[in-house]
């Protein structure tokens, strides 16, 4: 597969002021140590120092670092597939300029001028330099390459786009890096020298983390160490990677001859844009042909070559991709999700002037979170009505969950009705000429005829009462098909509809944890640890014997699967690879089973999708035909399977 993950240092070296000669050896023994880099970033004018001052307009310190220059274009001769860029004052007809010198295949491939010099407070930049748009000429025949704002490089091989930004440009209103993306770059360095004050190191890392996701880049950012002088300022080596929005790695008063690291994905930035429609390139930049080294140094790996890097780097992926990571961010995300269904469904009852609310409770985690939804509804507008039928099939349904179905509406305070079904589904089987009985491992029609019967129960009784039919179905139940066919996976309005099997069980668990009724908070819990199933052929003395993982597979897998073909649109190989990852456990071909089951699933039960009932969009993957996801019923999911062969 074409390898395009990119290992990427921000160094700070050690420095003496105004020593160039003694700067470029630190510069050079780092290049050298950090071989398996493909990109390596140094702070801005760390050829000579940043406090150089007035030592600035001295021919000595200005001649070192030209030759300092001369110098390291011997180095990347040495590593030829690294870019490295450093920090250097560059005289330029009658003016200087503070640029970032950038190497490549044995050549100084750009210089890149600063745009904005700051003038305020402790910087007086422009005392010395001037600015890129001072520019007339593009290119500089003294080192024989272009020197320009805008300047980007490009390596084809892995897909990467690289555009220079410094220290200040980052702090403008127009941002240098704004522009540099529109025209393609998807990484951008940022060599800067960013001293410290209070509250500083906080807004500098918002700036980074917003440029990043605005841009969807990989943002580069380089700051100088403490070995600059102190003569009125503090300076941190404050270093960050970010990656579309998300730290990737960050340090702050490192020791000299620091090499931080993180890969980036350029796949998935570039999958990012792809998807984004307000991206498009409004400027014209020039750029050159750059040969820049993917981890591992190959550009094309196997799958479980490419696992086995990463794993190396410490790369990892989470099993639950809509999970939140820690306890913290889950409550939170758990209430903001909870309040986002019951604004949706108080919307709805407000528009439509129906106030009372059917639903069916199974006592399993999709009807339960509905439930809760529609509890909280009720407290934005108490006229509400909740109506809560429970429909068991004698034989089929189990003690356990009629129990809990009972006990949830009773703490709720909800009226609650209960129709046993079992007469009216066998008597319409016989008048189809099926036994009426179930017939064994694949009688589909004795399960959705459960289905269909409690759905067409619920909509007479909402008919009857007034009232709106409430869905349960969760969105992973829409992406694998797994609901019945104008049964369940019909209703008047879906609350559960963007939100994944694996979420909904951390969303009910911790509205249980922050429950102050007790005998709610036992049910909730209860129904939390109960095996999930759709109880629709014969229990086993009362106990459930149908478990849908052991049909569809690890809901975990499913929505790991789901997220990724979704929200980034990666193919097979790709998937693969970070599922390889999230669950180490599982064998290469164990996870091949699993994809092909996924996708066999998720093309043939298009046509659900594409007459799903309405319901409020939650995250960043929705399946709604009418937003996100519009797909054709009968398309094919054969190439993929062929792909997953060749693996």
């Amino acid at each position: 597969m074409k390898n395009q993950m990119i290992k990427i240092g921000t160094c700070v070296p050690s420095l003496h002021i105004a020593d160039v000669s003694y700067n470029v050896e630190q510069i050079k023994q780092m290049i050298l140590k950090n071989q398996d880099c493909g990109i390596l970033v140094f702070p801005e004018l760390s050829l000579c120092g940043y406090t150089c001052l007035d030592l600035l307009e001295q021919d000595t310190v200005l001649n070192a670092c030209e030759k300092g220059i001369y110098d390291l274009i011997q180095v990347s001769k040495q590593v030829p597939n690294i870019m490295f860029a450093v920090g250097s004052p560059i005289r330029y007809g009658d003016g200087l300029y503070n640029c970032a010198a950038v190497f490549n295949g044995g050549e100084l491939i750009g210089l890149i001028p600063k745009t904005y010099l700051p003038n305020y407070r402790e910087f007086q930049e422009k005392r010395y330099f001037d600015s890129a748009d001072h520019l007339v000429n593009n290119y500089h025949y003294g080192f024989d390459c272009s020197m320009k704002q805008g300047l980007l490089m490009k390596d084809e091989s892995t897909g990467l786009c690289v555009g220079v930004e410094i220290c200040e440009d980052l702090w403008a209103p127009e941002r240098v890096s704004t522009k540099l993306a529109l025209n393609g770059a998807n990484i951008i360095l940022n060599l800067s020298a960013s001293n410290e004050v209070v509250g500083k190191k906080d807004y500098r890392r918002s700036l980074v983390l917003n440029q990043s996701a605005s841009t969807f880049s990989a943002y580069i950012y380089a700051s100088s160490g403490n070995q600059e002088s102190s003569t009125d300022l503090v300076f941190s080596g404050h270093c960050m990677i970010a990656e579309n929005g998300l730290m990737k790695n960050e340090m702050i008063y490192p020791s000299a001859n620091t090499c931080m690291k993180a890969v980036i994905d350029i796949e998935k930035l570039n999958k990012e844009r792809l998807m984004n429609s307000s991206f498009v390139s409004k400027f014209d930049c020039e750029w050159v042909d750059v040969h820049v080294q993917p981890l591992g140094g190959n550009y094309e790996l196997k799958p479980e070559q490419l696992v086995e890097h990463l794993r190396r780097e410490g790369v990892t992926i989470s099993k639950y991709p809509f999970v939140p990571p820690n306890e913290k961010m889950l409550q939170e995300r758990a209430f903001e999700i909870l309040q986002l269904q019951a604004q949706g469904l108080y919307t709805r009852v407000m528009k439509t002037g129906i106030k009372n609310l059917v639903l069916g409770i199974s006592g399993g985690l999709d009807s339960t979170l509905a439930l809760l939804v529609c509890h909280l509804a009720q407290k934005m507008e108490p006229s509400i009505h909740i109506i809560g039928v429970t429909m068991p099939k004698k034989g089929n349904t189990s003690d356990h969950t009629y129990k809990n179905a009972i006990s949830l509406m009773k703490y709720l305070n909800v009226e609650q009705k209960e129709i046993e079904i079992g007469d009216e589904v066998c008597q319409h089987l016989k008048s189809i000429g099926h036994p009426g009985t179930y017939q064994g491992e694949g009688d589909t029609t004795y399960e959705n005829a459960q289905a269909r019967m409690r759905t067409y129960l619920l909509m007479d009784l909402a008919n009857y009462k007034n009232g709106l039919v409430i869905g349960t179905g969760d969105l992973s139940e829409l992406a694998l098909g797994w609901c019945t066919y104008n049964g369940d996976h019909m209703s008047m309005y879906a609350v559960n509809s963007s939100v994944p099997k694996t979420l909904v069980k951390y969303i009910v668990e911790s509205y249980a944890k922050s429950c102050e009724d007790e005998h709610l908070k036992e049910v909730l819990m209860s129904i939390v640890d109960t095996p999930i199933s759709p109880e629709l052929i014969p229990s086993k003395n009362g106990n459930i014997s149908q478990k849908t993982e052991e049909k569809i597979g690890k809901y975990d897998l499913n929505d790991f699967f789901l997220f990724e073909t979704l929200r980034y649109g990666f193919g097979v190989e790709r998937i693969l690879v970070d599922a390889m990852l999230a669950y180490p456990k599982l064998t290469k071909d164990d996870i091949i089973d699993a994809m092909k089951r996924f996708y066999k699933r998720f093309f043939t039960q298009q046509f659900k999708r594409s007459c799903m009932p309405d319901g409020p969009k939650i995250g960043s993957v929705s399946l709604s035909p009418r937003g996100d996801w519009r797909m054709p019923s009968d398309a094919s999911y054969q190439d993929y399977l062929n792909q997953l062969e060749r693996l």
